[in-house]
């Protein structure tokens, strides 16, 4: 059989939609329709069951799926098994948007220099991918990690801080103390929003503040920028603003108390966790981030 028609037929049925498929594998959508079309005629069985809005496996199909998903990443893996170093294929890679440009993307020069017969294909989101259906081989995860039978493994951990820009501090005064808090505005991005309340703990003493945004982004950046230009205050994880710390465009405050500290990990998904492509990246990353500051507090 056709390998390249089981890679077609597994995207249509991850995506559900033979045009998203042709697009994502730059293919025509009648390539696709055909490519499903002949297997369904080689087995003998209806894979998929099409209607005018979604393209949607059977029972036979979502079964042939997850066996077809295997043997392909088997034999991906033992191809490369073969060509010891030379890393061959396409590695796709999920990961938040902000962390993604800020800390991943600038290293990523270094690892593709090293494997240059691979090709990268980068997803960036700042929503969690579907790693299966989106065809994901291992994704950069930040903070908490969902209840999951998939395989994560820590990469690093940084600090979590409050930040505002010195023109909102000059204007609005400077919070002394996690309640003094209360009264400022409260900028949220999607990683500041894990809870109604923030958490300091300084001396074995915790502070719990209730924090209400005046102005939410599900974006991390607009976040980010809406701090910087002076809307108000907060919580970040050094990633998303270390750039804007050093340039002094972002000071942190309340730096004598600690937030609990925001952890990095690799997130295969199942199924994926010994893609060989995918252990390199890893593995690359764990020096690169081995080489920076594990902070876990902001003073």
């Amino acid at each position: 059989m056709d390998i390249n028609a089981l890679r077609i037929f597994c995207r249509v049925a991850r995506l559900q939609s033979f045009s998203a498929a042709a697009r994502e594998l730059s293919i025509s959508q009648s390539q696709a329709s055909r490519a499903v079309s002949d297997i369904e005629a080689e087995l003998g069985t209806l894979l998929l069951a099409r209607t005018t809005r979604a393209v949607i496996p059977t029972e036979a199909g979502a079964d042939y799926l997850i066996r077809v998903e295997a043997v392909l990443d088997q034999l991906d893996d033992a191809g490369q098994s073969v060509r010891q170093d030379e890393l061959r294929g396409t590695l796709r890679v999920g990961m938040p948007t902000s962390a993604g440009v800020r800390e991943v993307i600038p290293r990523l020069p270094r690892f593709a220099e090293r494997h240059p017969l691979l090709r990268i294909d980068v997803v960036l989101d700042d929503r969690r991918q579907d790693l299966v259906r989106d065809a994901v081989d291992v994704a950069i995860r930040i903070g908490t990690l969902p209840d999951s039978n998939a395989t994560a493994r820590l990469l690093t951990s940084y600090a979590r801080m409050i930040v505002a820009s010195p023109a909102y501090l000059a204007r609005c005064g400077t919070p002394l103390s996690p309640d003094a808090l209360v009264g400022h505005r409260i900028v949220y991005g999607p990683a500041a929003t894990v809870s109604t309340a923030w958490t300091f703990t300084r001396k074995g003493i915790t502070s719990n503040v209730p924090i209400e945004p005046n102005i939410s982004f599900s974006d991390n950046e607009g976040a980010v920028a809406a701090v910087k230009a002076g809307l108000g205050i907060t919580s970040l994880g050094y990633w998303a603003c270390r750039e804007e710390l050093e340039e002094g465009s972002l000071v942190p405050i309340l730096t004598d108390w600690s937030m609990v500290g925001t952890k990095v990990h690799a997130y295969f998904p199942l199924g994926r966790a010994t893609r060989t492509a995918a252990r390199a990246f890893i593995n690359f990353l764990l020096d690169e981030f081995s080489d920076s500051v594990d902070v876990t507090r902001a003073g």
